[in-house]
């Protein structure tokens, strides 16, 4: 019979621990053992090792209902705060997002830089996120030395695993090893992420997600993205490898192959107006949808057709994707909600139409207009993710080799 790798299970059970205190703390070994399911003497082993690690402290209370009373106060456990900081990075096609977050998570410091990253260089794009990762440090009152982790959120197919940005929309080529070329800049372990799973992290510890450990999330943004989490862990693919829902087949025949971001993906909305100078602008400097929002609102014929297309493919994806995973609720975020209600309104009643009957009242779906502060913080709890898993010492996360 084959038995599972020790310090996999290892790597778990430390991860368990920490999240359980991060999610419930102060609390106390009892409390944790009760709701991890692990015995309390791993417990006990586990949260010796913390301790010592300086990665989560004590806190002694007493009964304070009854200042006479005897016996020893109860020993509760809590996130150091102040163990480890990390960085969180949010690229899009026209701006920047960093945050800098303490091992609990918290928000230390943030800086958005609104500036044009789609198709530059690889190394003029290397340079500027290197730049707003230095200053947002700064900001924060730290240096670089202070720092345990960095990860970056792209858009598009991400393997997170070997580093790899295999394709996105704002890179001019293929198969980037943007992990390796941050990490060897700063000096400091980078990791690359799908965007789209690190709001749905984001929305698991602090958002429409944070009292569930299964969830589904779609992005719609500039790519169309997808984020399953199961047993409160990420659903990957092979190599850690991102899911791009704008590749999702929606129809086929003898002339074209029809995907969805052909009806759905921004440029898809915004191509009969995008020949015009002023929306092409606004197009460029990521304001299009809310631009688009205003000429619905004025009813613009074609852009009409164009927000309903798109919600009713979105829909249907939508209620193959609850098909498939069957999870209690689905977040929606992303800048095609700024098309407002029609668009909404034929999401929900294509969702309603395409959703078996049998599982129609399995899942809730949740829109949310996340900002693009709260995905850099999901890439934030990335790089805290597997802080947790890692073999600490006492003077921080044990070495490993870098990409």
């Amino acid at each position: 019979m084959k038995t599972a790798d020790p310090e996999l299970m290892r790597a778990i059970n430390r991860f368990t621990v920490l999240d359980t205190i991060r999610r419930h703390g102060p609390i106390s070994r009892v409390e944790i053992s009760e709701r991890s399911e692990l015995s309390t003497t791993t417990v006990s082993a586990i949260t010796a090792s913390l301790l010592d690690d300086g990665l989560i402290l004590t806190r002694h209370e007493g009964d304070i209902r009854n200042a006479a009373a005897r016996g020893r106060p109860r020993v509760m456990l809590e996130l150091n705060p102040d163990a480890a900081r990390v960085v969180g990075v949010k690229i899009a096609a026209n701006h920047m997002t960093f945050v800098v977050s303490n091992f609990c998570g918290e928000t230390v410091s943030t800086l958005s830089l609104p500036i044009r990253v789609n198709r530059q260089p690889i190394a003029v794009i290397a340079d500027l996120v290197e730049d707003g990762i230095r200053r947002c440090v700064v900001d924060a009152g730290l240096g670089l030395q202070d720092i345990s982790s960095v990860c970056i959120g792209f858009p598009g197919v991400v393997e997170h695993r070997t580093g790899l940005v295999r394709s996105s929309p704002i890179l001019s080529e293929p198969d980037i090893d943007f992990a390796k070329e941050m990490s060897e800049r700063l000096g400091v372990s980078t990791i690359v992420e799908s965007d789209s799973h690190a709001i749905t992290l984001a929305h698991h510890w602090f958002g429409k997600g944070r009292d569930l450990d299964d969830m589904v999330l779609v992005s719609l943004e500039h790519s169309l993205g997808l984020g399953v989490l199961h047993g409160g862990q990420l659903f990957r693919g092979a190599g850690g490898l991102s899911h791009n829902l704008g590749d999702l087949m929606m129809g086929s025949g003898l002339a074209e192959t029809v995907r969805l971001s052909a009806l759905a993906g921004e440029a898809a909305i915004l191509e009969e107006h995008i020949q015009h100078a002023r929306f092409a602008d606004a197009v460029r400097l990521g304001r299009g949808m809310a631009v688009a929002e205003t000429l619905i609102a004025a009813e613009d014929d074609a852009l009409i057709l164009a927000a309903t297309r798109a919600g009713e493919a979105v829909g249907i994806a939508v209620a193959n994707i609850v098909t498939l995973f069957g999870p209690p609720r689905v977040v929606i975020v992303g800048s095609s909600l700024s098309l407002g209600e029609i668009f909404l309104k034929a999401l929900s009643e294509s969702y309603r139409s395409a959703i078996p009957s049998s599982i129609r009242e399995v899942a809730d779906l949740v829109f949310d207009r996340s900002p693009d502060e709260m995905w850099a913080q999901g890439a934030a709890v990335v790089a805290l993710w597997e802080l947790y898993e890692s073999p600490w010492s006492t003077t921080g996360p044990a070495s490993t080799p870098q990409r």
